[in-house]
Protein backbone atom coordinates (compact mmCIF):
# COMPACT_ATOMS: atom_id res chain seq x y z
CA UNK A 1 0.00 0.00 0.00
CA UNK A 2 1.43 3.37 -1.01
CA UNK A 3 2.20 6.02 1.60
CA UNK A 4 -0.19 8.99 1.88
CA UNK A 5 0.97 11.96 -0.16
CA UNK A 6 1.90 15.09 1.76
CA UNK A 7 -0.17 18.13 0.79
CA UNK A 8 0.28 21.61 2.25
CA UNK A 9 -0.83 25.14 1.52
CA UNK A 10 1.27 27.04 -1.01
CA UNK A 11 3.14 30.08 0.28
CA UNK A 12 4.63 33.12 -1.43
CA UNK A 13 8.10 31.61 -1.30
CA UNK A 14 6.91 28.60 -3.29
CA UNK A 15 6.11 30.56 -6.46
CA UNK A 16 9.17 29.54 -8.48
CA UNK A 17 9.09 25.85 -7.51
CA UNK A 18 5.35 25.65 -8.17
CA UNK A 19 5.69 27.42 -11.51
CA UNK A 20 8.49 25.11 -12.63
CA UNK A 21 6.41 22.08 -11.66
CA UNK A 22 3.37 23.36 -13.57
CA UNK A 23 5.52 24.29 -16.55
CA UNK A 24 6.71 20.69 -16.75
CA UNK A 25 3.20 19.35 -16.14
CA UNK A 26 1.65 21.35 -18.98
CA UNK A 27 4.51 20.92 -21.46
CA UNK A 28 2.39 18.71 -23.73
CA UNK A 29 -1.05 20.00 -22.79
CA UNK A 30 -3.20 20.47 -25.93
CA UNK A 31 -4.25 24.03 -25.12
CA UNK A 32 -0.79 25.19 -24.06
CA UNK A 33 0.62 23.54 -27.18
CA UNK A 34 -1.83 25.55 -29.26
CA UNK A 35 -0.88 28.81 -27.54
CA UNK A 36 2.85 28.09 -27.90
CA UNK A 37 3.28 25.67 -30.83
CA UNK A 38 7.08 25.75 -30.77
CA UNK A 39 8.23 23.20 -28.20
CA UNK A 40 11.38 25.05 -27.15
CA UNK A 41 9.47 28.30 -26.79
CA UNK A 42 6.81 26.49 -24.77
CA UNK A 43 9.38 24.92 -22.44
CA UNK A 44 10.80 28.38 -21.70
CA UNK A 45 7.49 30.26 -21.66
CA UNK A 46 5.28 28.13 -19.46
CA UNK A 47 7.27 28.55 -16.21
CA UNK A 48 7.19 32.32 -16.81
CA UNK A 49 3.44 32.21 -17.32
CA UNK A 50 2.83 30.18 -14.17
CA UNK A 51 5.18 32.40 -12.13
CA UNK A 52 3.19 35.47 -13.15
CA UNK A 53 -0.24 34.06 -12.37
CA UNK A 54 0.86 32.29 -9.19
CA UNK A 55 2.56 35.41 -7.79
CA UNK A 56 -0.10 37.95 -8.72
CA UNK A 57 -3.38 36.05 -9.03
CA UNK A 58 -3.56 32.77 -7.13
CA UNK A 59 -1.11 32.65 -4.23
CA UNK A 60 -2.33 35.96 -2.72
CA UNK A 61 -5.77 34.33 -2.32
CA UNK A 62 -4.32 31.65 0.01
CA UNK A 63 -6.23 28.90 -1.81
CA UNK A 64 -3.49 26.94 -3.58
CA UNK A 65 -1.91 23.66 -2.53
CA UNK A 66 1.29 21.72 -3.15
CA UNK A 67 1.81 17.97 -3.15
CA UNK A 68 5.34 17.09 -2.09
CA UNK A 69 7.78 14.27 -2.68
CA UNK A 70 9.36 12.70 0.40
CA UNK A 71 12.36 15.02 -0.02
CA UNK A 72 10.10 18.09 0.08
CA UNK A 73 10.31 18.97 -3.62
CA UNK A 74 7.13 19.84 -5.47
CA UNK A 75 5.38 16.96 -7.24
CA UNK A 76 2.10 18.69 -8.00
CA UNK A 77 0.26 21.98 -7.71
CA UNK A 78 -3.41 22.96 -7.51
CA UNK A 79 -4.33 26.63 -7.87
CA UNK A 80 -7.86 27.51 -6.74
CA UNK A 81 -9.90 30.64 -6.22
CA UNK A 82 -12.52 30.85 -3.43
CA UNK A 83 -16.18 31.59 -4.22
CA UNK A 84 -16.77 34.93 -5.94
CA UNK A 85 -13.00 35.57 -6.29
CA UNK A 86 -12.25 34.10 -9.73
CA UNK A 87 -12.40 37.42 -11.60
CA UNK A 88 -9.19 39.38 -11.37
CA UNK A 89 -9.11 43.12 -10.86
CA UNK A 90 -7.73 45.64 -13.34
CA UNK A 91 -4.79 46.22 -10.98
CA UNK A 92 -4.03 42.49 -10.92
CA UNK A 93 -4.26 42.28 -14.71
CA UNK A 94 -1.74 45.11 -15.02
CA UNK A 95 0.67 43.35 -12.66
CA UNK A 96 0.34 40.08 -14.56
CA UNK A 97 0.66 41.48 -18.09
CA UNK A 98 4.49 41.88 -18.23
CA UNK A 99 4.87 38.23 -17.22
CA UNK A 100 2.39 37.12 -19.87
CA UNK A 101 4.25 39.06 -22.54
CA UNK A 102 7.54 37.47 -21.46
CA UNK A 103 5.89 34.06 -21.44
CA UNK A 104 3.96 34.17 -24.71
CA UNK A 105 5.78 36.80 -26.79
CA UNK A 106 4.08 37.14 -30.16
CA UNK A 107 1.53 34.51 -29.09
CA UNK A 108 0.14 36.65 -26.27
CA UNK A 109 -3.03 37.23 -28.29
CA UNK A 110 -3.53 33.46 -28.49
CA UNK A 111 -3.30 33.32 -24.71
CA UNK A 112 -5.83 36.14 -24.46
CA UNK A 113 -8.20 34.26 -26.79
CA UNK A 114 -8.20 31.29 -24.42
CA UNK A 115 -8.60 33.49 -21.35
CA UNK A 116 -11.50 35.41 -22.88
CA UNK A 117 -13.27 32.17 -23.86
CA UNK A 118 -12.95 30.82 -20.33
CA UNK A 119 -14.20 34.05 -18.77
CA UNK A 120 -17.17 34.30 -21.13
CA UNK A 121 -18.46 30.83 -20.20
CA UNK A 122 -17.64 30.93 -16.50
CA UNK A 123 -20.57 29.94 -14.22
CA UNK A 124 -22.31 32.70 -12.31
CA UNK A 125 -23.27 30.60 -9.26
CA UNK A 126 -20.81 30.80 -6.32
CA UNK A 127 -18.15 28.10 -6.45
CA UNK A 128 -14.55 27.18 -5.79
CA UNK A 129 -12.65 27.36 -9.08
CA UNK A 130 -9.83 24.96 -9.85
CA UNK A 131 -7.89 26.99 -12.39
CA UNK A 132 -4.79 24.78 -12.65
CA UNK A 133 -3.90 21.28 -11.51
CA UNK A 134 -0.73 19.57 -12.63
CA UNK A 135 1.86 17.03 -11.56
CA UNK A 136 5.40 16.78 -12.86
CA UNK A 137 6.07 14.05 -15.45
CA UNK A 138 8.04 11.90 -12.98
CA UNK A 139 5.18 12.11 -10.45
CA UNK A 140 2.39 11.38 -12.90
CA UNK A 141 0.21 8.41 -12.05
CA UNK A 142 1.52 8.18 -8.48
CA UNK A 143 -1.51 9.71 -6.78
CA UNK A 144 -0.33 13.28 -6.26
CA UNK A 145 -3.14 14.81 -8.32
CA UNK A 146 -5.71 12.77 -6.41
CA UNK A 147 -4.16 13.86 -3.11
CA UNK A 148 -4.44 17.50 -4.11
CA UNK A 149 -8.08 17.10 -5.11
CA UNK A 150 -8.97 15.10 -2.02
CA UNK A 151 -7.41 17.68 0.31
CA UNK A 152 -9.16 20.76 -1.04
CA UNK A 153 -12.48 19.06 -1.82
CA UNK A 154 -12.74 17.94 1.81
CA UNK A 155 -12.70 21.59 2.83
CA UNK A 156 -15.09 22.55 0.05
CA UNK A 157 -17.52 19.85 1.14
CA UNK A 158 -17.29 21.03 4.75
CA UNK A 159 -18.52 24.42 3.49
CA UNK A 160 -21.29 22.85 1.40
CA UNK A 161 -19.89 24.65 -1.64
CA UNK A 162 -19.78 23.84 -5.36
CA UNK A 163 -16.61 23.48 -7.45
CA UNK A 164 -15.80 24.11 -11.10
CA UNK A 165 -12.94 23.57 -13.53
CA UNK A 166 -12.13 23.37 -17.23
CA UNK A 167 -10.17 20.32 -18.35
CA UNK A 168 -7.82 21.12 -21.21
CA UNK A 169 -6.85 17.47 -21.67
CA UNK A 170 -9.38 14.68 -22.32
CA UNK A 171 -7.11 12.21 -20.50
CA UNK A 172 -7.82 14.05 -17.23
CA UNK A 173 -11.62 14.02 -17.47
CA UNK A 174 -12.02 10.54 -15.88
CA UNK A 175 -9.94 11.61 -12.87
CA UNK A 176 -12.20 14.58 -12.24
CA UNK A 177 -15.28 12.44 -12.75
CA UNK A 178 -14.07 10.08 -10.02
CA UNK A 179 -14.12 13.07 -7.67
CA UNK A 180 -17.67 14.01 -8.56
CA UNK A 181 -17.19 16.52 -11.38
CA UNK A 182 -19.53 16.27 -14.39
CA UNK A 183 -18.84 17.51 -17.90
CA UNK A 184 -21.34 20.26 -18.70
CA UNK A 185 -20.39 21.03 -22.31
CA UNK A 186 -17.47 21.78 -24.58
CA UNK A 187 -15.64 25.05 -25.18
CA UNK A 188 -13.98 25.30 -28.57
CA UNK A 189 -11.03 27.61 -29.17
CA UNK A 190 -11.30 29.07 -32.71
CA UNK A 191 -9.05 26.85 -34.87
CA UNK A 192 -7.85 25.19 -31.67
CA UNK A 193 -8.53 22.32 -29.28
CA UNK A 194 -11.55 22.02 -26.99
CA UNK A 195 -11.85 22.43 -23.25
CA UNK A 196 -14.39 20.61 -21.11
CA UNK A 197 -16.12 22.62 -18.36
CA UNK A 198 -16.89 20.44 -15.34
CA UNK A 199 -19.15 21.21 -12.38
CA UNK A 200 -19.30 19.56 -8.97
CA UNK A 201 -22.48 20.19 -7.03
CA UNK A 202 -22.35 20.91 -3.30
CA UNK A 203 -22.17 17.82 -1.06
Amino acid sequence: MSEPKRVRAAERGDVRAAADALGAAFRHDPVMSWILPDERRRAAGLPRFFRAVARHVFFPLDASDLALHEDGTVAGVAMWTPPNRWQSTIATDLRVMPGLIRAFGRRVQAGKTVGDLIKHHHPKDPHWYLAMLGTTPEARGAGYGSALLRSRLARIDAEGAAAYLESSNPDNVPLYERFGFTVTGELRIPDGPPLWPMWRAPR
